[in-house]
């Protein structure tokens, strides 16, 4: 035998989920229900390929097993099993993206009196809610092909034993030593019948393998007349019953499937307790015949950003389940979609390299998103609440396929939404935009930052507050990637006799800005070469001083009230951007920026007056370094030396106070 200590992550989830306040405590044989039909799916995909593993899957279930006497409950399956490596890899460990995040939950849910049902199943540890009503677990498991099994045990005081063991069969039997039932803690006795039937008919009759259980059952003798003979002795048998109906719900006419079916079924397949926001169905006969049924979430999960995340929709051919996570059913961006596709026509002798190539799939795949849309556009239309708490949650998701699939980016832009400057509390469609655009405006104006207020407060704003323009402010990284693609907007006529028309997005942080109608421009650019020329020698004094921090100065037509700001090229990265390359490893190098002067700000006033006065003052140098740091620090980030920056303002308050 070996002794072995959880990983300290896997230490802290046992620890938290033992000593929790949990009033759904029913939720532990949904988590091992679960499981075992993951494993039983294994085994049957396994089996496609492998012949040898054909013989295991004639009988394929799950079996329950209650000894009151013992105080026990097993749950065996006869799935695909584990190694002892196996074993090791994914019960004594938690080697999962976002775990320190879920010990963190369990750690915040703790301080209330209720341990939060989503925080089981969404994190992938359902094994260890055993813990909730076991004072021991033990666990032994066989894998197909494999000749020994595995005895794992432990009573979750952050230690595990590992021993061989015999097992006639592959698959697993967690064999649960239940802590005493008590009513007021919401601890049922689950050695009886009746709970772990509820149990099951609650969270687990579609599940597509059976899950039996043996019943006892008590008759008396009867007599030819069918009445129980007077003084008779009860028989008592034992029969094996199937607790689950094993209907595919997506088989199902979808006016018979209730609400609460819709519920279960979506957190079987999602590990997400919240209830889903909605759901859809998809179903297309003929030459070619598929159903799918599918769900929006109303809540993202955890690792909704992670790389290794995974996807929801599961693909079964005729019934037969072949995977869980189909990436090629669903294009990134709507990752967030759950649900399953069951076709008639693909082969099952698939692999992730015949689906990539399959035009079956491809069809699919265009359907999945086609509805998709469909069903999003009826959300928005028809129930304005459920959309917004959707837009809140997935917004940010759903952006990515303005870069990601240009043909379905129209569609895209008719459903994203924005906060700018017209609302300071709702958010706008690019069509509503449109519609508020000044006359003559030919470009769909925004900003990118860190935040909508530190975007609301940048300088290069001003202009455009002054006389009117609205302006989209963008604060979520999908914003500085999608932006960088010099998109374009169509907006659709309205009137037979009116034409569509199409407008580019135009950073107002990026090039030159010119606002206002051609008589207004034409006068504004006049007045900016008139001051170019008063202002030239200051301007060229100034680069100077900045040459190694700044490509340009030069005046500014964006300011009206802010004496300085820094821009950059049209083709240029934003300083964001930049930034979230070298985060993800990247080479990026620095782009130098512009810096642009308000010519009617009397510090511009004052510094012309000082230069043309001395035009060797090493003081203007001075003032150029101490501009170039108010810039950076208006758009929310660090000058590039602070201490430097900072003694230079202590300077200046000595001089400026005599």
């Amino acid at each position: 035998m070996e002794t072995r200590e959880f990983q300290a992550e896997a230490a802290q989830v046992l620890d938290l989920m033992i000593h929790s306040v949990y009033s759904n405590k029913d939720i532990f044989l949904r988590e091992l229900i679960s499981n075992s039909s993951d494993a039983l799916d294994k085994l049957r995909f396994e089996a496609l390929t492998n012949k040898e593993l054909e013989p295991q899957t004639k009988d394929l279930h799950i079996l329950l097993e209650a000894d009151a006497e013992a105080r026990t409950l097993t749950v065996h399956d006869n799935g695909i099993g584990m190694s002892r490596e196996e074993v090791i890899q994914f019960i004594g460990t938690i080697a999962k993206s976002g775990t320190k995040e879920f010990v963190n939950l369990l750690k915040e849910a703790k301080k209330s009196t209720d341990l939060p049902p989503e925080l089981i199943g969404q994190f992938g540890v359902g094994f260890y809610s055993s813990f909730i009503v076991a004072d021991k677990v033990t666990l032994v498991s066989r894998k197909a092909g494999e000749e020994g099994a595995t005895r794992w045990e432990s009573t979750g005081d952050g230690k595990y034993t590992l021993d061989d063991a015999e097992r006639e069969n592959c698959g697993t039997s967690v064999t649960l030593h239940l802590k005493p039932a008590d009513e007021d803690d919401a601890m049922q006795d689950y050695t009886k019948e009746w709970p772990i039937r509820e149990i099951v008919k609650k969270y687990s009759d579609f599940v597509a393998y059976p899950i039996r259980m043996n019943v006892e059952k008590t008759e008396y003798p009867k007599d030819a007349d069918g009445k129980i003979k007077e003084g008779a002795e009860p028989i008592k048998t034992v029969e094996l019953e199937t607790l689950n109906s094993m209907k595919a719900i997506w088989l199902r006419d979808p006016k018979e499937v209730k609400d609460e079916e819709h519920h279960e079924f979506y957190r079987h397949i999602s590990h997400d307790w919240n209830e889903p926001l909605h759901q859809y169905t998809l179903k297309a006969e003929g030459t070619f015949e598929f159903r799918a049924l599918l769900y929006l979430p109303s809540k993202a999960p955890f690792d909704l950003f992670y790389r290794d995340a995974q996807r929801g929709v599961q693909l079964y051919i005729k019934r037969i389940f072949i995977m869980s996570d189909c990436k090629e059913l669903i294009p990134e961006y709507l990752r967030f979609v759950r649900g399953v596709v069951d076709s008639e026509d693909l082969s099952l002798n698939v692999s992730r390299e015949i689906l990539q190539q399959d035009r079956h799939i491809r069809v699919i795949r265009k359907r999945l998103i086609a509805k998709t849309f469909e069903t999003l556009h009826e959300l928005r239309e028809n129930e304005p609440e459920k959309w917004a708490g959707f837009w809140k949650e997935f917004g940010r998701v759903l952006k990515e396929g303005l870069f990601a699939d240009p043909e379905n980016r129209d569609k895209l832009f008719e459903l994203v939404e924005f906060p700018s400057t017209h609302d300071p509390v709702k958010t706008t469609t690019l069509a509503d935009y449109v519609s508020r655009m000044k006359e003559g405006q030919t470009a769909i104006y925004y900003m990118t930052g860190e935040s909508r207020g530190q975007i609301e407060n940048s300088p290069h704003l001003e202009a455009f507050k002054a006389k009117g323009f609205e302006v989209l402010l963008l604060s979520d990284n999908v914003d500085e990637v999608w932006t960088q693609t010099f998109l374009q907007y169509t907006a659709k006529a309205e009137g037979e006799d009116q034409k569509d028309k199409t407008y580019s997005f135009k950073s107002i942080g990026k090039g030159e800005v010119e606002l206002g109608g051609a008589e207004e421009k034409k006068k504004s650019e006049e007045e900016r070469k008139e001051k170019e020329t008063q202002y030239k020698d200051l301007l060229a004094a100034m680069k100077q001083a900045l040459d190694e921090r700044v490509k340009e100065v030069r005046l500014s037509s964006r300011l009206t009230d802010s004496p300085v700001c820094l821009v950059s090229d049209e083709a240029d990265l934003t300083p964001q951007l930049e930034q979230m390359l070298r985060e993800a490893g990247q080479d990026v190098p620095k782009s130098k920026r512009i810096l642009e002067l308000n010519p009617g700000h009397p510090i511009l006033e004052r510094l012309k007056a000082r230069h043309a006065l001395k035009p060797d003052d090493p003081s203007i140098a001075e003032y150029a370094e101490l501009l170039y740091g108010q810039a950076c620090l208006a758009e929310g980030r660090q000058p590039d030396d602070p201490a430097s920056f900072s003694k230079k303002i202590a300077e200046l308050m000595v001089k400026a106070m005599g």
